[in-house]
């Protein structure tokens, strides 16, 4: 599995790991990744992709923003 979002593009950081004399030594920051069920609007099919939670939560809240717009339409 790559480590990197399929919808955002990120991906892993570097920088250092220092320990309590300063000293410092290379790492690796890595994204929070899931695997997810995700609904492509345009074919209405399930895609299964690998995001990161941000791009998780951005997806959630344009839901939560379509699905108030709907209703407020239908009233």
């Amino acid at each position: 599995m790559a480590r990197r979002c399929e919808i955002t593009g990120k991906g892993p950081g570097s920088g250092n790991l220092r320990s309590f004399s300063n000293r410092a030594t290379r790492r690796r920051f890595l994204p929070n990744l899931i695997t997810k069920k995700v609904l492509d609007p345009k074919t209405g099919k399930y895609v299964r992709m690998t995001i990161s939670t941000a791009a998780l939560r951005t997806l959630l809240k344009q839901d939560r923003a379509a699905a108030k717009k709907a209703i407020e339409v239908l009233k």
